[in-house]
């Protein structure tokens, strides 16, 4: 078992539940395995190889490629690794469907995407909904952390998922030259003729805070009912607080070398 649950409840259509991970094999090999390739494009970086590899080069050539491939910049920075977690659990534990890397996305090795961290797609029986999302880091000993509080924090950026919809407008333009012609582009319109034709509410947001710091069911509580009052069927949101054994600084040394931090 990797999480054991802390705290757990719900109101109106938010739930909350706080997840302790529990230092040790099973952590390192969720690390190594499913978090690590979501950090590193593993998927995106083998494509590249594979092409590349198939194009008539000459012995320079050869050593050329070799070398740009060997010149990749490992991700270091510790909301990244965050992210990645984030997306890890979603996949493994929450029926969600993340069809693109936004490592991808970037120009620049050290930039950071603005939008949603989390869009994709949640299974639900033979169907899709849209899954939307953001993700926070917090070593902050105050609870609720600052991060979820604010314009640039957790609660408003959900309700804007919820509401805004020239933020959706973006996002679907955004996902669907990420999906079109490929085995995702079905769910994208189950999920978004279902969003349509309930009137803009049939989606389920996630919010994600990634903790070092003794789990507190005050972390996500009072947010949690705050935006309960916002929501309306069959809008559903999760949040959920991972709480780390070792600081969010080692969450990348850890996914490096297998919880080693």
């Amino acid at each position: 078992m990797i999480w054991q649950t802390a705290y757990q409840s719900a109101e109106g259509r938010v739930s909350w539940r706080g997840a302790l991970a529990q230092d040790g094999q099973a952590l390192d090999a969720f690390l190594q395995g499913p978090v690590a390739a979501r950090l590193n494009d593993d998927e995106g970086g083998e494509a590249l190889s594979e092409h590349l590899h198939g194009l008539s080069l000459t012995g320079m050539g050869q050593d050329a490629l070799e070398e740009v491939l060997a010149a990749e910049v490992p991700e270091m920075r510790d909301w990244a690794a965050g992210e990645a977690l984030a997306d890890a659990v979603l996949e493994s534990e929450h029926d969600v469907v993340l069809p693109w890397n936004n490592e991808r996305d970037k120009r620049n090795p050290f930039a950071s995407l603005p939008g949603a961290d989390i869009v994709g797609f949640q299974r639900d029986g033979e169907s899709h909904r849209l899954a939307l999302g953001e993700v926070k880091c917090s070593s902050e000993a105050k609870s609720p952390p600052q991060v979820m509080s604010g314009r640039s924090g957790m609660l408003y950026q959900l309700d804007q998922l919820a509401h805004n919809l020239g933020k959706i407008f973006q996002l679907l333009l955004w996902l669907l030259p990420r999906v079109k012609n490929t085995k995702y582009e079905a769910a994208f319109d189950v999920a978004c003729t279902r969003y349509f034709n309930s009137g803009h509410r049939e989606l389920v947001l996630f919010g994600i805070l990634v903790r070092d710091q003794v789990a507190r069911e005050s972390d996500l509580q009072a947010r949690g009912r705050q935006l309960a009052s916002h929501l309306q069927s069959p809008t559903h949101c999760c949040l959920i607080a991972l709480y780390l054994p070792w600081s969010i600084a080692q969450l990348p040394q850890a996914i490096g070398q297998g919880g080693e931090a």
